[in-house]
């Protein structure tokens, strides 16, 4: 069993090595995607103009009306003080070509107070990297490679990510059965040694799995921060792992496994067909009516929050209107905050979804990203995920380094083995 386990570690490693180093590198630098964002990007991300923010709503009908190829599909209501008012547009269907429009950009930057355009930008565009892209395009990098639509699906790097971290999770528990002491007992043929090593107790033996010894030779500390590194943060990788798998292949394996073993409550988006990419469709109503009426059925539940964003997913032909108090989106333990789903075309109420509330299922399904995030510890959290993705890089790197010396060793006795002439026959004496 063990020689299948450690080939099994070698090859899902080498096959998984670069996209968890892509992966670890750029989950270091992400968990602090706004406040870098904000850094890099003062003139988009923030708004000086003195004075109460004009309606959102009225803000996005003119950033249509500037640029009549783009709709606007989400709109944040209520912008922090000192914020810009940041909005996501999609293109529309260009009726000269049966085709959508190539904006160049999928978000305008608003002052809320004037609705003076402050920039536009790209969120996620691979090429060129700039300093307005630099972060989407690391937060993209992270879970989808920048692999772009082929096939008729945008999909592909989501597979791809998410098939590497199921077996990343696999891999979890074979690397951590390879750390323990072989099971043997001690033989009277062997040496004295090696029959007391054998002989003392499985703690004993499995402890200098868990140590870096530094005076060895580089090779041995390479091994030892690989091995000793994997079992200190053991489970925090089986849960960036697992999360991953979640996040990334949601609907095609963790939703419908979910549900064979608990009752998850289906969102509209779980129970709704994708429209094709090039087929968005169009809202029956507009977001400033699908938004009254969220208000009011929120109102009806005596939801305390007020209206923070609504969002019309063009693919599904649904509205998403999201309630919470401005800077608070991310919600309780970075769950989300509380929402209701409406029927695009005629506006009937199809579903809604509250922190921490639900099936034993529900809240699972909605701990993934926190957990994936460290949102669910708050700072603290997003400074030890900061930290989980430096170890999945080094990670990466030492399995690399392991692999290619064993791989060195083994060449070079077999070159010894191929190049070693054979001992000549002894001759016998003759009478």
């Amino acid at each position: 069993m063990r020689p299948i386990l450690t080939l099994l570690h070698r090859w899902i490693g080498l096959a998984t090595a670069a996209f968890l180093f892509i992966a670890g590198a750029t989950g270091a630098v992400i968990s602090w995607d706004h406040e870098l964002d904000d850094w890099l990007n003062p003139h988009l991300t923030h708004a000086t103009t003195p004075g109460p923010a004009r309606p959102s709503l009225e803000l996005a009908a003119e950033a249509e009306a500037r640029d009549p190829r783009a709709a606007v599909t989400y709109v944040p209501l209520s912008p922090e003080p000192g914020e810009a008012l940041t909005l996501f547009v999609e293109p529309r269907l260009n009726p000269a070509t049966g085709r959508l429009h190539d904006l160049g950009y999928n978000q305008v930057f608003l002052d809320p107070a004037t609705g003076t355009e402050l920039g536009r930008r790209e969120w996620g565009q691979a090429w060129p990297i700039t300093a307005e892209t630099a972060v989407s395009f690391l937060y993209k990098l992270h879970y989808s490679l920048h692999i772009p639509t082929l096939w008729g699906t945008d999909r592909l790097g989501y597979w791809l990510m998410g098939a590497v971290a199921l077996l990343w999770t696999i891999d979890c528990f074979v690397g951590l059965y390879l750390t323990l002491p072989p099971r043997r007992a001690p033989r009277a043929d062997q040496p004295p040694a090696v029959q007391r090593q054998l002989a003392r107790g499985f703690a004993t033996r499995w402890a200098p799995a868990w140590k870096i010894k530094t005076t060895g030779s580089a090779w041995r500390i390479n091994f030892d921060i690989h091995r000793a590194f994997g079992l200190w943060t053991w489970a925090l990788l089986l849960v960036l792992a697992f999360t991953a798998v979640s996040l990334n292949l949601y609907r095609e394996i963790f939703y419908p496994v979910m549900s064979t073993v608990s009752r998850v409550t289906p969102t509209p988006f779980d129970e709704r067909p994708l429209a094709p990419l090039d087929a968005p469709i169009a809202p029956g109503i507009p977001m400033a009516q699908a938004l009254a009426l969220g208000q009011a059925e929120a109102a009806r539940r005596g939801w305390a929050e007020p209206a923070g964003a609504i969002f019309y997913a063009a693919r599904y032909g649904i509205y998403n209107i999201r309630f919470f108090q401005p800077g608070d989106d991310h919600g309780a333990a970075g769950v989300g905050p509380a929402e209701l789903y409406l029927d695009g075309n005629d506006g009937r109420l199809l579903g809604h979804r509250q922190p921490w509330k639900g099936t034993v299922a529900d809240i699972f399904v909605q701990a993934q990203f926190p957990l994936h995030s460290g949102r669910i510890l708050g700072l603290p959290g997003r400074i030890l995920i900061s930290a989980m993705g430096l170890v999945v890089a080094a990670l990466s790197v030492t399995g690399v380094v392991i692999w290619w010396r064993k791989r060195a060793a083994r060449l070079s006795t077999r070159h010894k083995r191929a190049t070693t002439p054979a001992p000549k026959p002894a001759r016998h004496a003759t009478t």
